[in-house]
């Protein structure tokens, strides 16, 4: 298994809400599609390959939590197959529609909110010279 950028206790702090039940799966598959999209962001590492700077540390933790927090709140389990139905309600919220448009430029459906961690961090777009 890769590196998983949250814990459950992370997550249910983020969300508000107690962990799902299979939240190491959704952590690592979270954490999975984050990588995706840091594919050229460059950021100081220790020996493991984990991040060392604190700012970096929270972007990871909190795009991870938001990955999970937007795959929940759409019905994705974290395999990006709920992209593929026309509806989706969770309680009050109830979502309509097929996905369109091009996949993100990383291959990744990235979260809005975990974009927006990452981005604040610096980390987004990775540019190589």
């Amino acid at each position: 298994m890769g590196r998983v950028y949250a814990t459950p206790e992370q997550l249910a702090a983020y969300t508000g809400a107690p962990a799902p039940e299979g939240v190491e799966r959704l952590l690592a598959r979270a954490s999975e599609d984050v990588d995706a999209a840091l594919l050229t962001a460059c950021y100081a590492v220790d020996d493991d390959g984990d991040p060392t700077e604190q700012p970096v540390v929270e972007a990871l933790r909190d795009a991870t939590c938001a990955q999970i927090e937007w795959q929940l709140a759409t019905g994705d389990d974290g395999t990006g197959a709920a992209g593929a139905w026309d509806s989706v309600s969770i309680g009050p919220v109830s979502l309509s529609g097929r996905k369109s448009g091009p996949p993100a430029a990383s291959g990744v459906d990235l979260a809005p909110r975990a974009h927006r961690a990452l981005r604040r961090a610096g980390l987004l777009p990775g540019v190589i010279w």
